[in-house]
């Protein structure tokens, strides 16, 4: 007993050590992705705020404050947050909740998402989404010799994913429920529950899925942009349409930083939902496969020191922080590319948006703490 106190103690003393291969990419996105949304927002800002530096500078600012929360991230313990896992799932769902009837509730496309305090919004469901994760690997790791018993294994996690869904979908936010229920699958079927249950849970969800898309005129009339965006150019379409033409237009080697067209009040939300367009058009083929290839590495260092975690906790964690944003990554490049129906997600990074950079600043962190404590536990053990 005493040997295992004096080694824990010496596992907090060491330095821990930052993994560059996940770090670098990172910070040279968050690095492109200020330069990006000042070049998609000047004009959008100046015509708004009059001044073309109103999204540059909020976004340095978040990039800074994330770097800060990155670094406090890697160093906290990944295991203080089997402690927090209910206290935080509390928290992500009165959050939820206080969006809906509290006065701070900012509402933007119809859609009531944010709240909105002295001029910076803060979005509850990224906040829930990292609390998701974090239930899920502590659920997981707890009932782990039950985990393929239905009542142990499968249902508490299916309802506590139905207690998001319907708090999101009161906003309501269709695209965060994919996302919740894409990770809540792939994290279940990580853990080991038994794949009956999974199939079956989505031969029950896909009927509830569809009676929601068709529930409203506008998911349908998305849909039916989507199958032929060029039918619908003027309206539901327009925005596929001049996403596509952005990539075309930049070809290879893409217009230039700055010099790219569609950004000018032709193509909505430039520095948000569709910057992967800018790029695409003003970085070109080259661009594209550039930040494409940071993303790469950041997934494969994710699935890595998931694989390589010292215990069951910590590599739920990881798998479940990396389906995060991998299927970010996907949703929006899917949507910018026309590939997926248009939902508001933001692009990893390099979208403008406080709430997202910051809680993938969080995870990337948390990543990096879970990679390292087998190494540091590795260095204690060769030193004695």
């Amino acid at each position: 007993m005493a040997g295992d106190k004096q080694k824990k103690q010496n596992i907090r003393k060491q330095p821990l050590q930052y993994d560059i291969a996940l770090l670098f990419p990172v910070l040279f996105l968050v690095g492109i992705g200020i330069v990006m949304v000042y070049s998609a927002s000047s004009a959008l800002a100046l015509n708004k705020f009059g001044t073309s530096y109103y999204f540059l500078k909020k976004q340095s600012i978040f990039a800074l404050l994330g770097i800060v929360i990155l670094v406090i991230s890697c160093h906290i313990p990944y295991h203080i947050f089997r402690s927090l896992a209910y206290p935080l799932l509390i928290m992500a769902a009165i959050l939820l909740f206080a969006i809906l009837i509290s006065g701070f509730g900012y509402s933007a496309g119809g859609a009531k998402r944010w709240f909105r305090i002295a001029g910076f919004t803060f979005q509850p469901s990224e906040f829930a989404r990292f609390v998701l994760v974090i239930y899920l690997a502590y659920s997981m790791n707890k009932k782990m010799n039950r985990i393929k018993e239905f009542k142990v294994g499968f249902l508490p996690h299916f309802l506590v994913l139905c207690m998001f869904t319907v708090l999101i979908m009161l906003q309501p936010d269709f695209g965060s429920v994919v996302i919740f229920g894409a990770i809540t699958w792939i994290m279940l079927f990580v853990g080991g529950v038994r794949i009956s249950y999974l199939l079956g849970s989505l031969v029950l969800v896909i009927p509830i899925i569809y009676s929601l898309m068709v529930s409203a005129d506008y998911r349908i009339e998305r849909i039916m942009s989507f199958m032929n965006p060029w039918q619908y150019s003027a309206d539901k379409g327009y925005q596929v349409v001049h996403s596509l033409l952005a990539f075309g237009t930049g070809g290879i080697w893409g217009t230039g930083i700055g010099k790219g067209y569609q950004k000018l009040f032709y193509l909505p939300e430039p520095h948000t939902d569709f910057i992967f367009s800018v790029i695409g058009e003003e970085l070109g083929l080259i661009g594209v496969l550039i930040i494409l290839g940071l993303y790469t590495v950041i997934l494969w260092r994710g699935i890595s020191i998931a694989r390589n975690s010292e215990d069951a906790f910590g590599s739920f964690v990881a798998i479940g922080l990396t389906t995060a944003i991998g299927l970010q990554i996907c949703v929006n490049m899917g949507v910018a590319l026309g590939l997926l129906p248009t939902k508001g997600l933001t692009l990893p990074f390099l979208s403008y948006g406080g709430t997202s950079l910051l809680m993938n600043m969080v995870s990337i962190g948390v990543l990096m703490n879970i990679g390292s404590m087998k190494k540091v536990r590795n260095r204690v053990t060769s030193d004695e």
